[in-house]
């Protein structure tokens, strides 16, 4: 599979089959997730695996041997784990007669956090993005499977997508931006008299709990503390969403391999860990993964989600928190919808007209639905 006379593209079905230097050369600063430390993981600990659903095919385009770009990418059997959801797609197209599964998905892992999907090195063109893109169309094509989807990618690259005859999709998240702000008072300034009042007795109550909050990185996170942050994460994802996506061995894992980007708020009663919340930290943003808790204690979620990360955004100079997928509560907090952008390749014509038709309704509801969001935004301007 060829994009130019100089250039190759090649397929990898571990990502340990090439070089975390190689791979992270493509990969921004501020993307923790897209890292060869991340992917690692979830292959090594079986997170991701062929008998999960899960059949690494990341693509590698390289120039005289140079990487140019890279792409993670899987050969999936089923719509876990991903936040875009086509399960009504592949209800219709099955119904129709038509086989949606097995298909290709471009994307991070059980990770809602947008970023490059095709990541490319600071001398790649977008002639190269173009090509990486080729092929991956091309090997959907070549496995004669429904369709390729490329989900929560940067605008930029989306953009490109759609002008390679993708479909385009939208969505939106809920972001908090630090305005140069000294202290968390600072931040609480620039709200209405109303909601600085709700913030301030949420993060009281807390205080009054008789419970202590403390954030670890690196080195400073033991085995103890993963063994307590995983019954939080087990509990909360037999709430949420059935099954667990992560075992025990991939925070561990983690830890070794991308310790100085984790920050793991823990939060502590009687000398026991009664709470967590795991976030990644890249060079300008915070991003909020997991919470769980054992015991509970009004409003604790609130301030170990959200008002630690945004102290520890203020502590850090970094110029935002991500707090990842759904949750209207999160704008009286602060955190204001943003858009996100997926895009999708489906081969059948006919169904991809019928795809086409969805996404244009939905992307109508999701542009009116951020418009009203916006306008309970707890800022006094607006």
């Amino acid at each position: 599979m060829a994009s130019s006379n100089l250039s190759k593209i090649e397929q990898l079905e571990k990502i340990s089959e090439i070089s975390a230097d190689e791979w992270n050369s493509c990969v921004g600063a501020d993307e923790p997730f897209a890292r060869h430390e991340f992917l690692s993981s979830l292959e090594d600990s079986q997170c991701v695996h062929p008998q999960k659903g899960w059949m690494p095919q990341h693509l590698v385009l390289r120039d005289k041997d140079q990487i140019k770009a890279c792409c993670p990418l899987y050969l999936k059997n089923h719509s876990y784990g991903e936040y875009v959801f086509d399960w009504s797609w592949a209800e219709a197209y099955e119904r129709a007669g038509g086989r949606y599964y097995p298909k290709l998905q471009c994307a991070i892992p059980f990770t809602p956090v947008s970023g490059q999907r095709i990541m490319a090195s600071p001398n790649a063109t977008n002639e190269d993005k173009a090509s990486l893109l080729s092929a991956m169309i091309e090997r959907a094509q070549d496995l004669n499977i429904s369709s390729l989807h490329i989900t929560f990618a940067e605008k930029s690259e989306w953009q490109l997508m759609q002008q390679q005859g993708l479909l385009a999709r939208t969505g939106h998240q809920y972001h908090w931006e630090n305005q140069n702000y000294q202290n968390f008072d600072d931040f609480l300034a620039q709200l209405s008299s109303r909601k600085r009042k709700t913030l301030r007795k949420e993060r009281r109550a807390v205080q009054e709990s008789g419970v202590a909050i403390i954030t670890l990185s690196g080195d400073e996170i033991k085995e103890h503390h993963w063994d307590a942050f995983y019954q939080f994460y087990m509990d909360t994802s037999a709430r949420k969403w059935g099954h667990p996506y992560l075992n025990r061995d991939f925070f561990s894992l983690l830890n070794q391999r991308l310790g100085s980007s984790v920050v793991l708020v823990l939060v502590l009663k009687d000398e026991g860990i009664v709470a967590g919340a795991l976030n990644l930290k890249g060079s300008e943003t915070l991003y909020g993964r997991y919470w769980g808790c054992v015991e509970d204690y009004k409003f604790l979620h609130f301030e170990t989600c959200y008002y630690q990360a945004i102290d520890y955004a203020i502590a850090h100079n970094l110029k935002r928190v991500e707090a990842g997928a759904q949750g209207q509560h999160k704008i009286q907090r602060g955190y204001l919808p943003v858009e996100t952008y997926s895009a999708h390749w489906i081969a059948d014509p006919a169904f991809e007209k019928a795809v086409q038709d969805f996404l244009d309704h939905d992307m109508r509801i999701n542009s009116h639905e951020m418009q009203e969001l916006a306008k309970l935004s707890p800022y006094k301007c607006g």
